[in-house]
């Protein structure tokens, strides 16, 4: 249901009946009058329980993708595949550390060393 426009109090009480669990704990604990707008009560609200919000991928997240220890090298590179195609990524040098930084130490990641990736698509 979409409810558009309307006083305040109908929203509250629309959106009130909808919490269970924690959400209701946490509004039964509110002090009384401490809310003065919808406005305010839905900044609360997200202030309190954006922590179960999905967070954007970040460049950073391709860094944190590694090969599992004693799993296969092609695992490790369709995971990494999927993050750079999520991320929207197209700087190969980037990809390239990432990936080398990503390697599980052996003999595969001894060989770039002495021959380093060039581009991520001739790994």
């Amino acid at each position: 249901m979409i409810v558009s426009g309307g006083a305040d109090t109908i929203r509250y009480k629309m959106f009130m009946s909808t919490f269970t669990g924690t959400a209701l704990q946490w509004f039964s604990g509110l002090p009384d009058g401490c809310i003065t707008s919808f406005a305010q009560f839905s900044r609360l609200f997200r202030e309190q329980f954006s922590v179960n919000q999905v967070k954007p991928l970040m460049l950073y997240d391709l860094f944190n993708v590694r090969q599992r220890e004693e799993k296969q090298l092609k695992d490790y590179l369709n995971r990494l595949w999927v993050l750079t195609a999520r991320l929207h990524m197209h700087d190969e040098d980037v990809m390239v550390i990432a990936f080398e930084q990503g390697i599980e130490a052996g003999s595969f990641n001894d060989s770039l060393i002495g021959n380093p990736a060039e581009t991520f698509f001739k790994i």
